[in-house]
């Protein structure tokens, strides 16, 4: 199981990352990048869930509601 995980970094940025879980075990975690902003942290979200949806071959969440027209 893939997901997504954001976290605090010591410089007050907010980090993204995908975390692959086996059982109750993270098994491997990939390093999207960090963010200062609330557009740099929705563009990181987007493409967390490109490299999940690559993998899967669905969407496993709707990010439309970040499409800000």
């Amino acid at each position: 199981m893939a997901y997504i995980r954001k976290f605090k970094t010591t410089s007050g940025a907010t980090g993204v990352q995908v975390c692959y879980k086996e059982g109750n075990h993270v098994v491997r975690t990939v390093h999207v990048g960090s963010a200062s902003s609330e557009k740099g942290l929705v563009k990181l979200l987007r493409k967390a869930q490109g490299i999940i949806d690559a993998e899967k071959g669905t969407p496993m969440f709707d990010l439309n509601r970040f499409n800000k027209k």
